[in-house]
């Protein structure tokens, strides 16, 4: 049984599997993370103590609209897609090494500027390889790509072409971050500046989406690609530097240009159609 949240003959999202996503994704998320945020700004005095749940938003939201629109297949197909494995395999180790060659480079400024780090593995070596399978396994990566690459993208770079639909999926990325910023367990965010960190998931999504469509729309790149994101970031701090911090963006806008002049930002790695999502 099919319903008109995805016409059925070639799997492709419509406006109302949009407008539904993105109304799902923000309740979910936001309904777990929002009493939190009333605490800390002094609306409420106490809240009820929720589960940790509120990053699952995309996937939850994604995974319920296949589900609405196309039945178990339709999830069958949406979970298979994290296994896919039908392109190149280098494509693999970019989606893996980009991200630390860029936090690479903003540590070595930050080192250059008088900043000595810190650590959080130091003495532990083996602490970099759990931490990677801790993050893929438990971390954003899970919670959230089954939403914003296997469910929003591609609907938005039909409509916007590839460039416009890695920025769209960045944006509304960086967006239902912004309840974190306000939350003072979530050391990451709390008290950081949101502008930057919006910047930067935007730019980063651009690059995630021409590997995606680099990969034939498989979710494995884009899994691996955010959770060596993630572990980048934590096993080598540079946000205590400012200078590192600026730096960071600057990678991510030259790795950006680079890959949108290469690929034409009206394929950005694409080479017929993608894979539609379900």
């Amino acid at each position: 049984m099919t319903h008109p949240i995805s016409k059925s003959d070639d799997k492709d999202v419509g406006i109302a599997g949009i407008v539904l996503f993105l109304i799902l994704t923000f309740a979910w998320s936001w309904g777990f993370w929002g009493s939190k945020v009333l605490l800390e700004l002094g609306v409420v005095e106490g809240v009820p103590v929720l589960p940790n749940l509120g990053a699952f938003g995309p996937t939850v939201a994604a995974f319920l609209l296949v589900a609405y629109a196309n039945g178990f297949a339709g999830v069958r197909q949406l979970a298979g897609r994290a296994i896919q494995l039908d392109y190149p395999k280098q494509w693999i180790l970019v989606a893996l090494l980009l991200p630390p060659a860029i936090v690479g480079g903003a540590l070595a400024v930050a080192v250059v500027t008088g900043t000595t780090p810190t650590f959080p593995w130091a003495g532990q070596p083996i602490v970099l390889l759990l931490a990677f399978v801790w993050i893929f396994l438990l971390g954003g990566p899970i919670q959230e790509e089954f939403g914003w690459r296997g469910y929003l993208l591609d609907p938005l770079q039909e409509r916007l072409t590839p460039l416009g639909g890695g920025l769209a999926v960045g944006l509304v990325w960086a967006v239902w971050h912004l309840p974190l910023f306000y939350i003072p367990s979530e050391t990451i965010y709390y008290d950081n500046p949101f502008l930057g960190f919006a910047v930067s998931i935007t730019l980063l999504s651009v690059l995630m989406t021409w590997v995606y469509n680099s990969t034939n729309g498989s979710l494995l790149p884009a899994l691996l690609m955010h959770t060596s994101w993630n572990w980048a970031q934590g096993m080598f701090p540079i946000l205590d530097s400012d200078p590192a911090s600026l730096a960071m963006v600057g990678l991510l806008v030259a790795a950006t240009i680079v890959v949108v002049v290469y690929s034409g930002s009206k394929r950005l790695g694409q080479t017929g159609r993608v894979a539609q999502s379900d």
